[in-house]
């Protein structure tokens, strides 16, 4: 399993590097929440040497890439505003309250949360949904970590961020981040990917282009 996943994964950082990193400052501090191993995270600090980027995760690895710090899965072990821009990415899906992860992000960071997750185009029963259940759990069995298989819709989104006061900058409802011939089932369809301001009053864009005034 982890050798079929490889490939997936490299692919995924090489897809999402640039498209995180273009939201980012020169001296900005960057928290990746549930950062697991820390490959994202040292990735963009790599191709962002202006930038510092930090972790932090509920079950430590102790051979993470970046310095990361252990927290309780409900409340962020820093003080308002510490970050400028917080990264959670694959990770709302797995929590059983993802509105309360949010609510943290924003409390700890001074402009941008960044999400990455999935967005199936259909109900629990539809082909969509189901192939992004297979997608989760390929990507999680072999480190043990449990699924929920509960992906919200593009609305559902929007209705999660203003729960918790955030604002929906700019948003990419189709990303292409698998190789062949996994981006022939997965489809980009699958993915998504929202910046989200603090200060919940950003115009909305659409995959780059402006709908909000």
């Amino acid at each position: 399993m982890k050798s079929m996943h490889a490939p997936v994964y490299r692919s995924r950082l090489r897809g999402l590097v640039p498209m995180i990193a273009k939201h980012l400052r020169p001296g900005d501090r960057l928290l990746d929440v549930g950062c697991g191993s820390g490959l994202l995270a040292a990735a963009l600090a790599e191709h962002r040497p202006d930038v510092t980027v930090h972790g932090v995760e509920t079950n430590v690895r102790p051979d993470a890439a970046v310095e990361v710090t252990a927290y309780d899965g409900r409340t962020l072990p820093f003080p308002d505003g510490a970050f400028d821009a917080v990264l959670v990415a694959d990770v709302l899906h797995h929590d059983p309250n993802p509105v309360a992860v949010l609510a943290e992000c924003r409390r700890v960071t001074r402009r941008l949360v960044i999400v990455k997750d999935h967005k199936p185009d259909g109900p629990f029963w539809s082909l969509p949904y189901r192939r992004v259940c297979l997608m989760d759990w390929a990507a999680n069995r072999q480190y043990g970590i449990p699924c929920r298989y509960e992906y919200p819709t593009l609305d559902g989104w929007h209705e999660r961020f203003a729960q918790a006061g955030l604002g929906v900058s700019s948003e990419r409802t189709r990303l292409q981040l698998y190789p062949p011939p996994y981006r022939w089932f997965f489809t980009p369809r699958l993915q998504y990917l929202a910046v989200l301001a603090a200060d919940g009053i950003e115009p909305v864009l659409a995959d780059g282009v402006s709908v909000g005034p």
